[in-house]
This record gives C-alpha cells, sequence and structure tokens, in this order.
C-alpha cells in the first residue's frame, strides 16, 4: 500500500488567504485542487509536503467570461466546464478536442486547467493548446499580479515561473477573427498520456490566405510552437500540399525520445501526420467562420 508521508493540512478561504498561508508555512507547503498530480506523487513520497493548502473553496478562480477580444478563464475552472462550453467550443475548438481526450471522466470532473498547465508535464495537452493559441496567464502574490506569456511561464519540464507564495489566477486566450483551430493525440489507451499530439490555430485573410498560424507538438521533445511550420504555413492558400511540408518540417524540428510509447521515427512520423490532420480541421474551421 502506498501511504503518503504525514503532513498538516488547511482549507483556504480565497485568493489572499492561499497567498498569506503560503507564505506562513514556506518552501514545504503546496497547494491542492483536483489532486490528480500532487497525491500520486505523494503515495510515492517523490514530494513530501509538510503542509497541503486546498484551494477548492476559492470560487473565485472559477469562471469563464468573454471581455472583448479577450476569453478569460479561471484557473480554477475544471476540465468538465471548458468541455462543455459552448462559448469555448466556438471560439477555440481546440481546446474542446483536447479536453475529451484528457484522462476519463472522473479526472475531468475534478481536474482543473490550472493545476494541469502547473503540473507542466511534457505530455499534458493543455499546456501545447495554450502555446498554440498564445494564451497569457495571470499569477497572483503578495506583491501584486504578473502577467506572462507561455514560454515565460513554462522553464522546462515540471518547472514554472509561479513563485513558491504565488497562484497561477487567470489564463487569457487572445479572440482572432476568421480564425479555426484543431487538436489531436495518439495515445495507447483511451485517456493515456499522448504518444504523440499536435494542435493547430490558423486566421484567414479575406482572399483566404493564411494571415496567421500557429502550430504545437505535444510528448515529443518540442516545448513551445513549431515556427518553422508557422513561417511555411504564412501567406499561403490553404491545400494538402502545404500541410504536407508543414508536418514535415514539424516532424524534422521536434526531439522525441524512444520509450515504452514508441521508437523515434514512428513519433516522428505521427508529428509529420499529425500536423497535417490539425491544419486541414483548422482551415476548414476558419473557412466556416469566415463564411458565417
Amino acid at each position: 500500500m502506498q501511504i503518503p508521508a504525514s503532513f498538516d493540512y488547511v482549507r483556504a478561504a480565497d485568493v489572499d488567504n492561499a497567498i498569506a498561508l503560503l507564505e506562513r508555512h514556506g518552501p514545504e507547503a503546496r497547494v491542492i485542487a483536483g489532486g490528480h498530480s500532487l497525491l500520486p506523487m505523494m503515495k510515492l513520497r517523490l514530494a513530501r509536503p509538510e503542509w497541503v493548502i486546498d484551494i477548492n473553496d476559492l470560487t473565485e478562480l472559477d469562471f469563464l467570461v468573454r471581455e472583448g477580444d479577450v476569453l478569460r478563464i479561471g484557473a480554477m475552472t475544471r476540465h468538465t466546464a471548458l468541455l462543455e462550453s459552448a462559448e469555448v467550443a466556438r471560439l477555440f475548438p481546440i481546446v474542446t478536442d483536447a479536453e475529451r481526450v484528457i484522462a476519463d471522466p472522473v479526472v475531468r470532473n475534478r481536474g482543473t486547467i490550472g493545476g494541469s498547465l502547473c503540473q507542466a508535464d511534457p505530455a499534458e495537452d493543455l499546456s501545447t493548446v495554450c502555446n498554440v493559441l498564445a494564451a497569457q496567464v495571470i499569477i497572483r502574490g503578495a506583491g501584486g499580479e504578473r502577467v506572462l506569456s507561455m514560454p515565460e511561464f513554462h522553464q522546462g519540464p515540471y518547472e514554472t515561473a509561479v513563485a513558491q507564495t504565488e497562484l497561477l489566477c487567470e489564463i487569457r486566450f487572445p479572440v482572432r477573427p476568421r480564425s479555426g483551430s484543431a487538436y489531436e493525440k495518439v495515445e495507447r489507451r483511451v485517456g493515456d498520456w499522448a504518444v504523440a499530439a499536435a494542435g493547430a490555430a490558423v486566421s484567414l485573410a479575406e482572399n483566404g490566405t493564411i494571415s496567421h498560424a500557429s502550430v504545437g507538438l505535444t510528448a515529443v521533445g518540442l516545448e513551445g510552437t513549431v515556427s518553422e511550420a508557422a513561417d511555411i504555413l504564412a501567406g499561403q492558400q490553404p491545400s494538402e500540399e502545404l500541410f504536407a511540408e508543414a508536418g514535415r518540417a514539424a516532424a524534422a524540428a521536434c526531439d522525441p525520445m524512444a520509450d515504452q510509447r514508441g521508437p523515434v521515427d514512428y513519433k516522428r512520423h505521427l508529428a509529420d501526420e499529425l500536423t497535417r490532420r490539425v491544419l486541414r480541421r483548422a482551415c476548414s474551421r476558419a473557412a466556416k467562420t469566415q463564411e458565417g
């Protein structure tokens, strides 16, 4: 039986209280919301916090709000809320695509977008989605708020810019006109981490050419977006030949490792194929938005 080391527990009343508790209890304090990342690590004793600060009462961080050309999402928003949101599906179908393949209903009912991003696992789906959508994150501490881009936020595998006495509070997605997006994942079994996955977001000019494009890959050794693929797409008319060229560029840019999920060549093949698929779907969705 796997049993965590002993720890003390406290439930935060609001964001300010949570930050004060983090400051009071020092570097051995950890926050918990869904718990799907922290609890397994505690059971294996890979994490041994002296204090666990429960933030499930922080309802002020549970929201989905459209403000002008920005969609604001609270860090405590559950995966299920994102999956079921018609506004999210309309503006950012890539989020809906990704949420459908994140773990299982039990995890989606309890897990939060903030918890997923703060885990910073290289095989985590929403990190790729947020990179592709050029999201910004809002971090709060006793000294105030900080606004960071995703490259600034994620500092490496399992590392973020959130200091020990800070909380990730909000994620902001810029809304682009005539845009479409998509995410696709290959996994060994339903709910597993990705063998490989890809996400794309595109915007179309009035003449139908690609005015903006972003491509990201998951679980194949590439952080952030694939600039080589985006450069190929910029200013071009969508076509199968163009998607194939971008797919080859994505496969060349990634750096997968051989493991129990597959060899390097197989993962590169998936990076290529999945990039083509998500670009095809993203452009199709953008064209429908343009027609509407």
